[in-house]
């Protein structure tokens, strides 16, 4: 078991329960590329190649994280997020493609060098640090109630090269700090409903943070509501509110913004056509 052809057939064997053939054979290319830094036409041309023992030992341990269904992303530390590498711990979730969606929304709502931008949540930092990345010259503020996700959020800003203002702060008790003004609030916050853990896999409910997850049945837009409320003092006249929502609360979200003096607000669906984000102006 010394070539990537071996190593394949060892994780087919070992991740049947687990996976299909086309996920497993997925995850072995995936796995291949991030440790032997190759492309995939290097794995087709090389599959026979020796490989050195130690990168064995390193896959075989891979697999067997696997097999008790730890998501690949927590495997490695790491993933992509909109060309960007993002590194994860236990306290930051996997990015979504909807997020990267979100993004890039947010990146052509006219954001122009000098503008002052908060990510509520921040978790790995992946959407703060990319627009950092997309735009120049932006100022970057990132908040986050958990200590280790900014420890990481921190060094993934860092690795990037992108100059990021990080605060542990819980955003409920937003009130306890002096924040400057902004010209965009973006926010994935907690949306999904305790009530929704029975429809989701063991790979999402055993490996990543509840805490940014979920949010109690009982008042499912508390983040929404919170976060806007902080807008109305935080947003400079003319600035903009994104979030990334709950598809099951487009109506109660626009009604919330609504309410709460926002304009133009605009609800959009993501690529597979769920009402995912929210984009709202706050005029003073």
């Amino acid at each position: 078991m010394n070539t990537m052809f071996n190593l394949q057939q060892y994780a087919l064997q070992e991740l049947k329960d687990t996976y299909n053939e086309h996920e497993i054979k997925y995850l072995c290319s995936h796995l291949f590329c991030k440790m032997l830094h190759c492309t995939n036409i290097e794995i087709h041309l090389n599959k026979y190649e020796l490989l050195e023992k130690r990168f064995v030992d390193n896959f075989v341990a891979m697999v067997a994280e696997l097999k008790t269904n730890k998501p690949v992303q927590y495997v490695l530390g790491e993933t992509e997020f909109l060309g960007v590498d993002i590194q994860l711990n236990n306290e930051t979730l996997i990015p979504r493609p909807e997020t990267e969606e979100l993004v890039m929304w947010v990146a052509g709502s006219g954001l122009r060098a000098g503008a002052k931008v908060l990510d509520v949540g921040t978790g790995s930092g992946c959407i703060i640090i990319t627009l950092g990345k997309m735009i120049q010259g932006l100022e970057l503020h990132g908040a986050d109630i958990s200590a280790e996700a900014i420890r990481q959020a921190r060094e993934n800003a860092r690795i990037n090269g992108v100059e990021v203002h990080f605060y542990e702060r819980d955003i409920l008790r937003h009130e306890t700090w002096d924040w400057p003004d902004f010209d965009v609030i973006v926010s994935n916050p907690p949306y999904v409903r305790v009530s929704e853990k029975a429809l989701m896999h063991e790979r999402v409910l055993g490996y990543e943070p509840h805490r940014a997850l979920f949010v109690a049945d009982e008042d499912p837009l508390v983040f929404y509501r919170v976060i806007a409320e902080f807008g109305r003092s935080h947003l400079k006249s003319g600035g903009l509110l994104f979030f990334e929502i709950n598809e099951a609360f487009g109506k109660e979200m626009i009604d919330l913004l609504s309410g709460m003096g926002y304009r133009e607000v605009e609800l959009r669906k993501d690529i597979h056509d769920r009402d995912r984000m929210i984009k709202a102006k706050w005029t003073k």
